[in-house]
């Protein structure tokens, strides 16, 4: 029985053996053993460095409209503004970068702005007015940089640099008229790192004075005046800083020895306005519209016979530009459009709406503008 063991456990031995041999097949002892590829493995990720956080006292170099040199920060959050125009065209821009306005709102602007804007501190305007500057506030308003936009006065380099010593803080100058209003917003997009929205402002406006240039070179030009005051004998006078708008679309009859580039024109007496006899007047706000149809006097002038005056939009500016600044526009198209509707052909009340988007931020229903322009787009007598 042993010795039967012993065969079977020697027997299985072998075909074990054997079937090891016939697995693995033989090689050549010369030939170099196979590579087999490793396996694959998943690349770690190349590490990616963290972006770097802003350093908030990063600053550049910033070139205004002066040719001075400013170090202004690299991002800009909070601003400034100088005067009623900057205030009006940086709202455009970038209203929730403003900490502080140089004069208080219109009470009308309530009918349209969001109110948190009437919470913002009053600064005071570095020219004109009826205050200066306040340095304590706006010190303390945490701004960092005051921006002015206008036509440069002779001594601006002086006084913002003198300013900006007294401060500590950057002061810039931008340059803005009318016709240069576009290029104005592309530099302070430059500016506050916000250059696609200035662009979006800047193509409009270059766009309402280039039609407003090709109304005006296509039509006869209507003999008007533009009265303003509480007696309606002030006008704005032809070569004037306030008349660009009247000057480019009608034959402005106030020709004056001396301009003046205040807001209130020149004063005159009403001989010279029947001596003028315009074919239309337009009125500013608070002015005599109202009365002057009943009016003896005034009912001498063709104009004032024929039904042909009008008062100018109100909201929450006046349209004309009081204070100067991108409100022209809309005057622009009211002032073509009631002279020259046939050439013009604008639809004022969707031009109105789209301006009152870009650039006050809100919506202006059909009822709302109807009331803006009541007296403004047809008075009968």
């Amino acid at each position: 029985m042993k010795r039967l063991l012993t065969v079977l456990l020697s027997l299985v031995m072998a075909l074990s053996l054997l079937a090891g041999c016939t697995a693995a097949p033989a090689t050549d002892p010369t030939e170099a053993p196979a590579v087999t590829d490793a396996p694959e493995t998943t690349e770690a990720p190349e590490a990616t460095e963290a972006p770097e956080a802003e350093d908030p006292d990063a600053t550049v170099l910033f070139t205004d409209s002066t040719g001075r040199t400013v170090e202004v920060p690299a991002n800009i959050e909070r601003i400034a503004v100088s005067g009623p125009m900057a205030q009006i065209v940086l709202f455009a821009l970038a209203p929730d970068k403003l900490v502080g306005i140089a004069n208080e709102w219109d009470a009308t602007a309530a009918e349209y702005f969001d109110e948190k804007y009437y919470d913002l501190p009053l600064l005071g305007q570095l020219y004109g007015g009826n205050g200066e500057l306040n340095l304590e506030t706006l010190l303390a308003s945490g701004a960092q940089v005051v921006i002015d936009v206008g036509e440069p006065k002779d001594t601006i380099v002086e006084d913002l640099d003198a300013l900006q010593e007294q401060t500590g803080l950057p002061f810039v100058h931008v340059s803005a008229t009318t016709e240069t209003m576009g290029d104005a917003y592309r530099k302070l997009g430059e500016l506050l790192n916000m250059p696609e929205e200035a662009e979006a402002l800047a193509a409009y406006c270059d766009g309402v004075y280039a039609r407003t240039v090709e109304i005006s070179d296509a039509v006869q030009k209507v003999r008007l005046l533009y009265c303003l005051g509480d007696q309606g004998i002030n006008v704005i006078a032809q070569g004037s800083y306030h008349s660009e708008v009247i000057d480019l679309l009608s034959d402005n009859q106030a020709v004056v020895d001396s301009p003046s580039s205040r807001g209130t024109g020149n004063e005159v007496d009403m001989e010279q306005i029947l001596a003028w006899n315009p074919d239309v007047i337009i009125f500013a706000p608070d002015s005599v519209y109202d009365a002057v149809g009943d009016d003896a006097m005034w009912q001498g002038l063709t104009a004032i016979q024929e039904g042909r005056y009008y008062e100018v939009p109100f909201g929450p500016y006046n349209w004309m530009g009081f204070p100067p600044s991108v409100q022209r526009y809309l005057g622009m198209m009211w002032m073509a459009q009631l002279l020259y509707p046939e050439t013009a052909q604008y639809d004022l009340y969707a031009e109105v709406a789209n301006y009152f988007q870009l650039f006050y931020h809100c919506d202006i229903t059909e009822e709302q503008y109807q009331a803006l322009v009541a007296n403004s787009i047809g008075k009968q007598s």
